[in-house]
């Protein structure tokens, strides 16, 4: 007897070759064509960064189409574009080199034009911004929309302060022992620290360094140490460690407060094994107060793995009130290539026969009628779901090919 795997093997290769359309069906593509975003920012927009590719390209999570795309320099992985509405323009930190990945290094804040995605100018900033694989908490846009935050490391931290309305470098502050930056207002930010706590960092009008206030300890960094994947409600931040405690850090004051833990999980849940897991993997809405979590079954050590679950918290109630399976994304991966419409008939054939290899990160979009973005960091496709009822909408295909973040403008 054939087994499923091996069925869905041999199945997903004849119907790529069934359904591979001859080049001379191809429509003839148009070129020289000039387009323009809509003024209004889309609700439903997302930004999915490709570290192949080297950009961060847009999507309409309504209708899958891309709207344009911004490149990248010679980082592990595109940072955050930050979308400023005010003034019309988004932010991208970048890296250079001046002879392609080696030489003298110098980091830039570009700045492009958000109709046509056009670069305008770009800052200098001093060469040490901070590049991980997942390119999460490296970057932020404070409220206000005047100033721009970049996580250094040359090994010691610090924080390159860039006012964006006066294009150029306002300060650098040393945080040693604390990394991560988390918006939390239009002269302050936040970061999670070694030692267990978190501390705010009070900026002066001019951007300079005004002072900084730690937080109570409120996490053993050995015994159950929180990840930088955090979610952001006002100025409030949520924090999981890899146990799977709920932290709530409240950066309004003058000192960041925290709130009493919480566990995503009961015991008969700890006992089946189920963790957090993923790159990017909480969500937050703040209207409806909804905290969603990847989840998984494994054992200590696995907190990368991809989730097969997206659990989802009433945050007032610290309750579970549901939990959404996440999409097989390998139909819409292989579908572009194969010639077949992975939302069609195949595609639900493969999308049963294959394995689903589960989710890494989810974002989740602010409106009243939310959507709920999902990618595995090594499909080029991005799952939408309803993030009311878990409903799987449709599939983005064609994405790229390798990465974690997923960004809501």
């Amino acid at each position: 007897m054939i087994a499923r795997a091996e069925l869905a093997f041999v199945l997903c290769f004849g119907l790529v070759a069934w359904a591979t359309p001859a080049l001379a069906d191809l429509p003839a593509e148009q070129v020289g064509q000039v387009m323009r975003l809509p003024e209004q920012v889309g609700a439903h927009w997302v930004w999915v960064p490709d570290q192949v590719f080297r950009h961060s390209a847009l999507f309409d999570g309504d209708t899958g189409r891309m709207l344009g795309a911004l490149d990248s320099g010679m980082q592990i992985s595109p940072k955050t574009p930050m979308w400023a509405r005010e003034r019309g323009e988004i932010y991208v930190v970048d890296t250079t080199y001046a002879k392609a990945h080696r030489g003298e290094r110098k980091d830039y804040v570009v700045i492009y034009d958000a109709l046509t995605l056009n670069e305008k100018s770009d800052v200098e900033i001093p060469p040490r911004s901070m590049d991980t694989g997942t390119g999460i908490a490296l970057v932020g846009m404070l409220d206000g929309e005047r100033f721009v935050v970049a996580l250094n490391h040359s090994p010691g931290a610090s924080v390159s302060v860039v006012d964006v309305q006066k294009q150029s470098v306002a300060s650098e502050i040393q945080t040693q022992g604390c990394a991560g930056v988390f918006p939390a207002g239009p002269d302050r930010f936040g970061m999670l620290c070694g030692d267990g706590t978190a501390i705010s960092i009070h900026l002066s009008a001019d951007g300079a360094l005004d002072h900084m206030a730690r937080s109570a300890r409120f996490f053993d960094p050995v015994v159950d140490p929180v990840t930088e994947k955090g979610a952001r409600g006002g100025q409030t931040w949520w924090f999981v460690s890899f146990e799977g405690m709920l932290h709530e850090v409240d950066f309004s004051g003058d000192a960041p407060s925290v709130r009493a833990s919480w566990s995503l999980f009961t015991e008969s849940e700890r006992e089946d094994g189920w963790r957090v897991g993923g790159a990017q993997h909480v969500a937050y809405h703040p209207g409806a107060q909804r905290f969603y979590s990847l989840v998984h079954q494994g054992g200590p050590g696995s907190h990368k793995d991809p989730g097969s679950e997206i659990w989802v918290y009433d945050v007032p109630s610290k309750k579970k009130i549901d939990a959404f399976a996440t999409p097989n994304l390998i139909p819409a991966f292989i579908g572009p290539q194969a010639g077949f419409d992975a939302d069609g008939t195949l595609g639900k054939i493969l999308g049963f026969l294959l394995p689903n290899l589960g989710v890494h990160s989810i974002a989740v979009t602010k409106d009243d009628a939310p959507l709920l973005f999902c990618r595995n960091k090594e499909l080029g496709a991005v799952g939408v779901l309803d993030a009311t009822s878990g409903e799987h909408l449709r599939d983005i295909s064609e994405t790229g090919l390798a990465g974690t973040l997923l960004v809501v403008p």
